[in-house]
């Protein structure tokens, strides 16, 4: 029996270095407009695989096409940039593409950093220099395992469970389960393994893990099996959070493309991954009851919340590969941020909504003001800092209240999850335009 060829690549590898072997150690201010455009491409489809939104994509082009003496405009969107480069005489124009998306706010921190770099050098670099360093870029891989990154979604989906109200068995177990489905998406994503598919998979492996260990609990320790209600927890660090805020962001800059495609990928990964649960909970009989309620005090279910929401946004950071220091910085502004929502919602009876959106305004702040201490990018302090305010359990109960159709209950918990995705990202906007002057207008 023959052996079958493996079936070509979908999206071809780009040559970047033939754009500028011609040029030899040339200056790149004095290159082609072909090796001078290939830089500000290579440089706007690198930042787009780092999951920053369209609008921090296209400056960083402008800036590095500007100190080329070139003039860009580039339309992007969730995998993709069509740009053309004019040079007073001559366009270039390209197409790139990505063959999938993330989030890595080192990376994105260091291609800032480069372009930050080049836009204040002497420009004595050459075409293949620039390129090298691109590589290197490039090149660099996460900086945690996959044991880690299943301890830091572990951690997460339990700060998260209490943060909804579940006590020390529901955390327990959604610290199994999410740290059981996390690794299951990581091998199955570094095998390549399509989007639907991975989602499936981790979210199917966080809700068994988190069923069968409840089952032992009650036949070993006589556990009440109302605490399957935790079941939902453990798998809510598959919530695409990123894309859901950089959406809002992308939309407030009219970047309409690129929002409509981050929200349609983050509302395609919630459907597959609420449908995959709701079956999952019919074959296991699980069922979305309330926790049961907890004996605390208000001044500690505040310290609780403040050390719950610490540790839930340090393991999102993680997870977004963020380096300790700045994963530290996010958690600590989303601590506040949090637990100032939170308490809005139980002390001062504000709706939800209203709630999340002076959250994330809070955050947006913090995060403005310790910008220049970290040295990040602002987005890689901002965005984990409330993505443990994204309603994944809200979306959860509204599938599967829509699959027993129970419509009035679904549609009920469906309006309030997309009143608190409008918000989060509004509450980010607005402390944007209140702390950065080149945001506040529209171009």
């Amino acid at each position: 029996m023959r052996n079958k060829k493996p079936s070509p690549p979908n999206h071809m590898a780009i040559q970047w270095h033939d754009y500028v072997q011609q040029e030899g150690e040339q200056s790149i201010l004095t290159a082609s407009l072909t090796a001078k455009a290939s830089v500000v491409g290579r440089t706007g489809l690198m930042l787009l695989a780092c999951g920053t939104g369209a609008w921090r994509v296209r400056s960083s082009m402008n800036a590095m096409a500007a100190k080329l003496g070139l003039v860009c405009a580039a339309d992007i969107g969730l995998t993709s940039l069509e740009y053309t480069c004019f040079d007073g005489e001559a366009g270039f124009s390209q197409t790139l593409t990505l063959t999938s998306t993330g989030v890595n706010t080192a990376k994105l921190n260091r291609l800032e950093r480069f372009v930050e770099e080049f836009s204040m050098s002497d420009g004595s670099l050459s075409g293949e220099d620039l390129h090298i360093r691109l590589d290197e870029i490039e090149a660099l891989h996460g900086l945690y395992s996959t044991r880690r990154l299943a301890m830091a979604a572990a951690l997460a989906c339990g700060a998260f469970t209490f943060l909804l109200g579940g006590g020390p068995v529901e955390i327990a177990l959604a610290f199994l389960g999410a740290g059981i489905g996390n690794s299951v998406r990581s091998m199955l994503t570094k095998r390549k393994y399509t989007l639907f598919l991975c989602v499936a998979l981790s979210v199917g492996a966080a809700c068994l893990v988190y069923a069968g260990c409840l089952k032992g609990a009650e036949l070993l320790f006589e556990v009440d099996p109302r605490h399957e209600a935790g079941y939902i927890c453990a798998m809510l660090f598959i919530i695409p959070g990123f894309p859901f805020i950089t959406s809002g962001i992308d939309l407030a800059k009219q970047d309409m493309r690129s929002g409509l495609e981050r929200l349609a990928y983050a509302v395609m990964i919630v459907l597959v991954a609420a449908l995959a649960a709701w079956l999952m909970a019919l074959l296991l009989g699980l069922t979305p009851v309330d926790f049961p309620p907890l004996d605390l005090s208000e001044g500690a279910k505040m310290l609780f919340r403040l050390i719950a929401s610490f540790c839930g946004v340090f393991g999102f950071s993680l997870m977004f590969n963020s380096p300790i220091h700045l994963a530290a910085a996010a958690a600590g502004i989303g601590a506040v941020s949090n637990t100032l929502r939170l308490e809005l919602v139980d002390l001062a009876n504000l709706p939800p909504a209203a709630a999340a959106f002076l959250g994330a305004l809070t955050a947006g702040l913090l995060a403005s003001a310790w910008k220049g201490w970290v040295g990040y990018p602002r987005i890689a302090i901002t965005v984990p800092s409330i993505v443990i305010m994204v309603p994944g359990l809200y979306f959860y109960r509204a599938v599967y209240n829509l699959g027993i159709m129970d419509l009035t209950t679904s549609a009920s918990w469906m309006a309030s999850a997309l009143l608190i995705v409008l918000a989060l990202p509004l509450g980010l906007i607005f402390a944007r335009i209140m702390t950065d002057r080149r945001f506040r207008y529209s171009t």
